[in-house]
């Protein structure tokens, strides 16, 4: 008997799970609502419950068209491609009569924004504009599943209510934020799963493999771009959001399996000082319908601790710079179907469900707060506007005479966001800086974007608390590394910015036989560096200035073309010279001699010539995939250069001969072998070039391939008193999650090639400071001793950072070891230290070793 029972009580606990993992509609939609049967539901289009799987995301597109062909309430648009050419969808959701006026209404909407319209407009007749977004991280899934349930009954769902709801609202819904990443993840955890849901989390299915599903194709955090929108998903879904200019957007994510629910406003001392207190107010009074509907369905939540609202670059701030409400969610994750918590089993259902509540909720919200919603938007424009012509600042100029596409790179991301952009009237020197007409850009401070452009201008380094879920500063201009200035006075202005087009070089003295140069200065003179090496045409770099005929000064880094002697006939490298001109915006110069007096002959041994890259970077466990894909993708998308990305794994049988230049990006490199460790040296000593980064330094320095010796902190070892309750805020508060500091450079050092400023800024994301180098030539970026120029940085740290090296440079044999303690390639927008990383890759191995450590 007693084993009957045991095998009843397994059978219905078997039941559960599975009816958890394979709840029908009933579970999730809300009771007393008819839906049309005219409707496809989700099961009926992608073949299972919703929950019973993962929606892959070519059958949540599936789901989309099919509802886009059978309700009158949705039109359906793509709006761009990922980098894995899957579609970006966007379904504009409304009622039937609003479709047939919808881009009157747009027109209408987007006016609240325009101070000298708005005040005309009656927002008691006005429709407000929802911006319903999903799973922006790939593994954090149930915002997606839970968009199939919001779109089927936002287009099924019968009665005056939804009907009312639809008719005073524009719902601009994206139903998958990041398609690579929640197909990369959906197809981990279905291709994992047991017909018994294993809710053990030791389980393969709630462990994917590196680098997960969080990120796109390139590994980036796409919640991390909505400001400077480097990535494709980003720029599709910041030009429809500029577009409408919504009232709210809500961005559904998860977080850990132990958690329960969080919804914004954060916590209120953690809000960027330039977004209105009204902005927080409205949040608040949102919260309240998501409270009231997750204590119906009797789910836990927390809404004033954890997270802030600070960084502009996330989906959940980025619209409170703009006039709307922006709202995180965060869910518990399953991270699969089902899993153990302190809270009990959570299904994948279950996490599904809030999600599904809170959209509901928000669209509930926006109706009940809609004129309200509407009113604030028109009133933060106005207010924007009349805060500009208070500010003693009345336009921000940057340019850079020698490197125009780095001034045409931030210029785009400045445009993107819909704020006016102008050419300068005329070329003029302002404190000592050029800035000339064709190559610098005009930010008017007086226009509505006010607070957007004073929230990527801006240098801030006091701040109302000191704990930072994201960064603490992204200034664009020091991001970009170029000439800035703050004018006191309406500057004359040149032509509006409408189109960016690419800027092209021009060969200067026309054709030559003898000989051509460039100068380093151009950000694609990388990609200009490698376009010739890949094409086996012999180049040599400059180690020392010399002078064109006319009397041009050609400076250290320059680069020659000598055309004697080349395996390519000479029409086909002016065929390649020509394509640099035209795509990589560089002046190309041509010598009929080698001979100069005042310089350097043509013919020196200061010239070394260039070896073509051959690259292998360390990938997989243990290595930070935010910032091997950020480097993957400077490579790879900006200078067309082939990387092979070795797993750590497979780095111990590799056969290391192929390449000569190694990247080890921030990570740890336990998996990595003795035998490999010694190959590597080896290796090294025959001429090979190893770059590390950040962390990476500690491994490298421990196994004795370079001398990466860091500060300690005097102040750690004095130990204070301090009471319990403040341990999270005092050791967060040491986390340097990302300031700005000055480095002084010495730019006739290989690495600083390309570089013509004596100091620069350098973003730093950790508190690891490299002690100077006793060898006087061996400190090529140090930085000054009162570094902060932005950014949140604690005292004891900052004690740190001061007179500190940025890079050091070992010798090993007859190859070099280059580790950086920062990040060059940061989240793709910070272009100033690209050229550093470049530069160790094609100069690395011709270091002075009197210059190592």
């Amino acid at each position: 008997m007693k084993k009957i029972l045991l095998c009843y009580f397994a059978f219905l606990m078997l039941l559960k799970s599975q009816a958890f993992a394979q709840s029908d509609l009933s579970y999730f939609l809300p009771d007393k609502v008819s839906y049309d049967p005219k409707i496809p539901t989700p099961k009926s289009i992608i073949g299972h419950e919703v929950g019973e799987f993962h929606v892959t995301h070519d059958r949540l597109v599936s789901y989309m068209y099919a509802l886009d062909q059978a309700s009158d309430r949705i039109a359906l648009e793509v709006t761009g491609y990922t980098h894995e050419a899957r579609p970006l969808l966007l379904l504009t959701i409304t009622a039937p009569a609003n479709h047939q006026n919808i881009e009157q209404l747009r027109q209408e909407h987007v006016q609240l924004a325009d101070p000298a319209k708005s005040s005309a407009l009656n927002t008691a007749n006005m429709p407000a504009v929802f911006y319903l977004g999903c799973s922006i991280h790939g593994n954090e899934p149930s915002g997606s599943n839970a968009g199939l349930l919001l779109a089927y009954h936002l287009a099924a769902a019968q009665g005056p209510e939804i009907e009312s709801m639809l008719k005073n609202t524009i719902i601009l819904f994206d139903p998958s934020f990041n398609p690579d990443g929640l197909q990369r993840f959906s197809t981990w955890v279905n291709s994992r799963k047991g017909k018994v849901v294993s809710a053990d989390s030791y389980d393969m299915e709630h462990n994917e493999s590196w680098p997960g599903g969080r990120t796109n194709h390139y590994w980036f955090d796409l919640n991390r771009d909505w400001l400077v929108a480097q990535q494709p998903e980003s720029q599709a879904r910041i030009k429809k959001f500029q577009q409408w200019k919504p009232n709210l957007l809500t961005d559904h994510h998860e977080m850990g399996t132990n958690s329960t629910f969080f919804f914004q406003p954060g916590v209120p001392s953690r809000k960027h000082p330039l977004t209105p207190q009204k902005n927080h107010e409205l949040t608040m009074k949102i919260g309240e319908f998501h409270a009231k509907a997750l204590d119906a369905i009797g789910s836990l939540y927390f809404t004033q601790e954890g997270y802030d609202d600070f960084y502009y670059g996330k989906g959940s701030t980025f619209p409170d710079a703009q006039g709307a409400i922006g709202i995180l969610f965060e869910q518990a994750s399953s991270r699969g179907h089902a899993q153990e918590s302190v809270n009990g089993i959570l299904n994948f259902s279950f996490t599904i469900r809030n999600q599904f509540v809170t959209g509901l909720s928000s669209l509930t919200a926006v109706n009940a707060l809609r004129v309200d919603l509407l009113s604030y938007q028109r009133q933060f424009f106005k207010d924007a506007v009349s805060d500009a012509t208070k500010d003693p600042v009345k336009a921000i100029i940057f340019g850079s005479s020698k490197d125009k596409t780095r001034a045409h790179l931030l210029a785009e991301i400045v445009s993107r966001q819909d704020i006016a952009i102008y050419k300068p009237a005329s070329s003029q020197q302002i404190n000592g800086k050029e800035f000339d007409a064709t190559s610098s850009f005009i930010v008017p401070m007086n226009q509505a974007q006010y607070r957007l452009i004073k929230g990527m201008f801006e240098k801030r380094t006091k701040f109302e608390d000191s704990l930072f879920y994201d960064i603490s500063s992204w200034t664009l201009s020091l991001a970009s590394g170029l000439e800035v200035e703050e004018l006191k006075t309406t500057p004359s202005l040149g032509t509006k910015v409408t189109s960016f087009e690419k800027y092209e070089g021009r060969f200067v003295n026309g054709k030559s036989t003898y000989a051509y140069a460039f100068e380093p200065y151009e950000y694609f003179t990388p990609r200009a560096i490698n376009k010739l090496l890949q094409h086996n045409i012999r180049i040599k770099v400059a180690n020392a200035a010399f002078n064109h005929p006319s009397g041009k000064v050609f400076e250290r880094g320059s680069v020659i073309i000598p055309l004697e002697g080349q395996e390519k006939s000479l029409d086909f490298i002016d065929f390649i010279l020509d394509d640099i001109t035209k795509n990589d915006g560089i002046d190309i110069y041509s010598f009929a001699t080698g001979l100069d007096y005042k310089g350097t002959s043509l013919g020196s041994n200061s010239f070394i010539t260039l070896q073509k890259p051959q690259i292998a970077m360390l990938v997989d466990v243990g290595v930070v995939a935010n910032d091997a894909g950020e480097i993957w993708h400077l490579l790879d998308t900006r200078y067309n250069i082939p990387l092979t990305k070795i797993p750590t794994s497979v780095f111990n049988t590799a056969n290391l001969n192929k390449y000569n230049t190694i990247i080890f990006p921030p990570g740890t490199y336990n998996a990595i072998n003795e035998n490999a460790k010694d190959r590597l040296r080896l290796w090294i000593q025959n001429g090979g070039v190893v770059i590390g980064f950040e962390n990476a330094l500690h491994w490298l320095h421990a196994n004795a391939f370079g001398k990466f010796e860091m500060k300690k902190n005097e102040d750690q070892k004095q130990v204070k008193a301090r009471p319990y309750e403040f341990i999270d805020e005092y050791e967060g508060a040491q986390e340097t999650s990302g300031a700005i500091f000055e480095a002084n450079a010495d730019i006739t050092h290989p690495l600083l090639y390309g570089y013509y400023n004596t100091t620069m800024p350098v973003f730093k994301s950790n508190n690891l400071c490299l002690e100077p180098s006793k060898n006087p030539y061996a400190n090529p970026i140090t930085f000054t001793a009162s570094p902060l120029i932005s950014g949140y940085i604690s005292k004891q740290n900052y004690n740190l950072i001061k007179n500190a090296s940025v890079v050091s440079v070992s010798a090993l044999g007859r190859g070099r070891v280059i580790g950086f303690t920062d990040n060059l390639a940061f989240r793709a927008f910070w272009f100033g230290p690209n050229k550093m990383l470049m530069n160790a890759i094609f100069y690395g191995s011709s270091i002075n070793e009197r210059s190592c450590r």
